[in-house]
């Protein structure tokens, strides 16, 4: 476990009650919505509706465009969703150019390229990927293998202006802080953090690790968040309480670079439910700075 006095210079300094950091937060991040109403208008609406300023758009193998008139008409779809800013999410399944399998390997190296590509064309700055999503172990991924072709393609990204971020799931590799750190690390990818997977991940819940041990020693590098309360078998679930969030959501805070926090949840009132969360937050910590 990675105790408070052992937390980076750029994390330590004067602390509050809870060991973490009391330095001046960042300016507030922005708050984004998935894909999750079909009708981009529609989508549209109900985030300015309810004062969301962005999305994170998640491409899933059968959302992807096949052809240069489908990846057209995408770039109109998102083009309607103006003045929203819109980052990128990519869901495919198994889809691991660490595989020990050289040609799964090969073919899930050149799908993530196109990725990239659409991203950049769509005129993206920013894609979140994962290690091992679809898979119940990692049994068919070779650690070097995975370093070396994360490490490429952070590089073919970064030609294209688009910072690619590794996402920590809910088991795997990217569940033990250790690894996430070393897969970020070594090859110079950017971070998501998933708050909700990080709390349920086998890592924390045996006690041996922190939810900061999963930004030490590079909290600059988390340029994205994924909020809400935990995963379980049915899903992402919202906060019940701020009580919930509060402990996470202040290390989000504290995170220099991490301006674009998805409520990650696909029920309009769940996702509702988190936003009164978050702004709840919000409000305590200016109360909290102007010494109201």
């Amino acid at each position: 476990m990675i105790r408070n006095d052992q937390l980076p210079e750029n994390l330590t300094g004067a602390r509050d009650e809870g060991g973490l950091p009391s330095h001046t937060p960042p300016p507030l991040p922005q708050l984004a919505c998935c894909n999750f109403i079909p009708a981009v208008a529609d989508l549209r609406d109900f985030a300015r509706e309810h004062g969301i300023t962005g999305v994170d758009w998640t491409f899933q193998e059968d959302t992807l465009p096949r052809s240069l008139a489908a990846e057209h008409d995408l770039a109109l779809t998102l083009g309607a969703l103006q003045p929203l800013e819109v980052r990128y999410h990519c869901a495919l399944s198994r889809t691991d150019p660490g595989d020990v399998d050289p040609d799964r390997a090969a073919r899930a190296a050149t799908r993530l390229r196109q990725v990239c590509r659409l991203v950049a064309r769509l005129g993206g700055r920013y894609l979140t990927i994962h290690v091992g999503l679809g898979r119940a172990s990692t049994t068919n991924l070779g650690w070097e293998e995975s370093l070396a072709s994360l490490a490429e393609l952070v590089r073919y990204a970064s030609n294209l202006r688009v910072s690619l971020c590794l996402e920590n799931l809910a088991w795997g590799w990217t569940s033990r802080p250790d690894l996430f750190e070393k897969l970020i690390r070594k090859t110079g990818a950017w971070g998501t953090l998933d708050i909700g997977h990080a709390r349920v991940s086998p890592a924390v819940q045996s006690g041996h690790y922190e939810l900061e041990d999963f930004v030490t020693p590079h909290p600059g590098r988390i340029l994205n968040a994924h909020v809400y309360h935990e995963e379980n078998e049915h899903g992402h679930l919202p906060p019940q309480t701020l009580e919930d969030l509060q402990e996470r959501l202040t290390l989000l805070r504290h995170l220099p670079a991490c301006d674009w926090w998805v409520l990650e949840l696909r029920e309009e009132a769940a996702l509702l439910t988190t936003l009164r969360v978050v702004r709840q937050f919000f409000r305590q910590e200016g109360e909290a700075r102007s010494g109201g």
